[in-house]
């Protein structure tokens, strides 16, 4: 029964609809984290916006026509994640352990994706979600429970992980595993805005996980947040609009080479 859902899992891997779908994905990935690095940059010169994912579906949503926009990037993210969620259970990986991490890390994109997709659909339709609000909901949620600052530690040090390995990947180029790339100056100045991109996307990301482990610490779901709330504490930093230009401009690039990967993704695991 397991070899024929792998079999079956496999076989949608390849299906040419929707490989197609999740290269869209991709490139509305890429759309989402380029209007991240506008709002980014907007806020570093003094500007208002949430800097993150509900804030970049809204300024989708007032564009003329943006409710169609959205609902391609909401289809294309979705897309992606099942894509990604299949990729997971047809992984050829001989070894248990290669198995199952490849598994954790498909599977949490997967749901990455998917959820994402589901925000821009949502506003699509109407709803004005804060990304913000939500944080400090679920951290107050979190510290409601026995032992709770600890486990919202402990979700705030995996984020920071996160960003640490992000910001690993950008440094080491270990993302080009990820792509093909043209032995050309195209492809290197591809893999150029993939090192800023990675760079920049993790060091937003170590700051959330570190808003975390402050609001654990201090039993404060108000000092949680999420991308945007990095934002403005690096933001208030010294030289924080110096720091605010060039995450801005890490995030235009990471969506640069997200919106690119939808040319070069290596769709198989």
């Amino acid at each position: 029964m397991r070899s024929e859902v792998r079999a079956a899992a496999r076989s949608a891997e390849h299906n040419p609809v929707l490989r197609v779908l999740a290269r869209a994905g991709y490139a509305a990935n890429g759309v989402m984290h380029a209007l991240i690095g506008i709002i980014v940059l907007a806020a570093a010169f003094g500007g208002s916006g949430a800097a993150d994912q509900t804030g970049a579906f809204r300024s989708v949503a007032a564009a003329p026509w943006g409710f169609a926009l959205l609902w391609a990037i909401a289809v294309g993210l979705i897309a992606l994640g099942v894509w990604h969620a299949v990729a997971a259970v047809g992984a050829r990986r001989a070894r248990r352990t290669q198995r199952l991490g490849i598994l954790a890390a498909e599977i949490g994109q997967a749901v990455v994706f998917a959820t994402v997709g589901a925000v821009a659909a949502s506003v699509a339709l109407g709803a004005r979600p804060s990304a913000e609000r939500a944080a400090e909901d679920a951290s107050a949620g979190v510290l409601s429970m026995p032992g709770g600052p600890f486990l919202l530690a402990a979700v705030g040090l995996g984020v920071a992980i996160a960003g640490v390995a992000f910001v690993v990947m950008g440094v080491r180029r270990s993302f080009r595993s990820k792509v093909t790339l043209p032995r050309t100056a195209w492809g290197h100045a591809v893999a150029g805005l993939g090192v800023a991109g990675f760079v920049a996307k993790g060091i937003a990301l170590f700051i959330v996980g570190v808003l975390l482990g402050v609001a654990a610490v201090q039993v404060d779901p108000g000092q949680a947040g999420g991308l945007d709330g990095a934002v403005q504490a690096l933001l208030q930093l010294p030289a924080g609009p110096l720091l605010g230009v060039a995450v801005g401009a890490g995030f235009l690039a990471y969506g640069a080479f997200t919106i690119l990967r939808a040319r070069f993704a290596k769709l198989s695991v």
